[in-house]
């Protein structure tokens, strides 16, 4: 495959972090594109030099490369399938990067429903949270065609300090799924295991900082992230579980998981986004 020359990028999705992607590629000097329905987010955006598009379609005719970054699988592919979305705009030879979190199975489901062998796919979802995102030190997992792939590098080098090409369409997410378990898993016996120490009486200060020093060091205790709101922990997990049903794999242990972080955030008062279709 020729290689694909990358000068204009639209954001689709100018939230914590797409507004952050774009802000980071206007300053590195491409020309961006971006999309949101909430008018702060384009408004903010705009201050960063972010050009705005009325439609998905406009967008995605000034675009050599999309990124994607909206929450759950149906707003990907309502973004992508809807009425003037990006498929209808799309040229030849345009790279779609879908940066949300979704099921491997959405991006090959994605590709067979968009029959369109002109266009270039990748999932790039990125780890590491939203000061990571501010600081452009984003880690990102990636899957598709790898001369496409290393393409978009210098675009993705914007935002990101941290790039691994893991494989085939929907082996970025696979990754993502994976460290988001392993993830959930810590956030899960950090939070048991303090409650257990509150419980018995000692305080968790000291605690987390003979911990942090131990064998039980993690990097959700050192950042402090399970403090934070969690919007889309169930959703990850639902995910994975979906996936290990799939493919016929146990996981007993994420099972717990799901429901350990569900009953964390329900002591905590958080809830579960609500999406477009409930």
């Amino acid at each position: 495959m020729d290689k694909i020359e990358i000068r204009n990028v639209g954001v689709v999705g100018l939230g914590a972090m797409g507004g952050q992607l774009a802000r980071h590629l206007r300053e590195a000097g491409f020309a961006v594109i971006g999309y949101d329905l909430r008018a702060e987010a384009v408004a903010a955006a705009e201050k960063s030099g972010v050009e705005p598009a009325e439609t998905l379609s406009s967008l995605a005719a000034r675009s050599d490369l999309i990124i994607i970054g909206v929450g759950f699988d149906s707003e990907v592919e309502a973004v992508i399938f809807d009425d003037d979305a990006l498929l209808a705009g799309a040229r030849p030879g345009t790279v779609i990067a879908i940066a949300s979190t979704a099921a491997p199975t959405t991006m090959k489901k994605i590709v067979a429903r968009a029959d369109r062998p002109d266009l270039n796919f990748l999932d790039i979802p990125m780890c590491r949270g939203e000061q990571a995102a501010i600081d452009g030190k984003l880690l990102i997992m990636g899957g598709g065609d790898a001369a496409t792939f290393d393409s978009c590098r210098p675009a993705f080098g914007t935002f990101s300090n941290s790039i691994h090409y893991l494989g085939e369409l929907g082996a970025g997410q696979v990754g993502k799924l994976v460290n988001n378990l392993i993830l959930w898993a810590c956030i899960s016996a950090n939070y048991e295991g303090l409650k257990l120490a509150d419980s018995l009486g000692v305080e968790s200060g000291p605690l987390v900082a003979a911990l942090l020093d131990s064998s039980a060091h993690n990097w959700a205790m050192e950042s402090g992230v399970g403090a934070l709101p969690m919007p889309w922990a169930e959703k990850d997990m639902t995910i994975v579980l979906k996936e290990a049903d799939d493919a016929r794999v146990s996981l007993p242990l994420s099972g717990t998981i799901k429901e350990v972080i569900k009953g964390i955030k329900i002591e905590l008062g958080q809830d579960m986004p609500k999406t477009s279709d409930g």
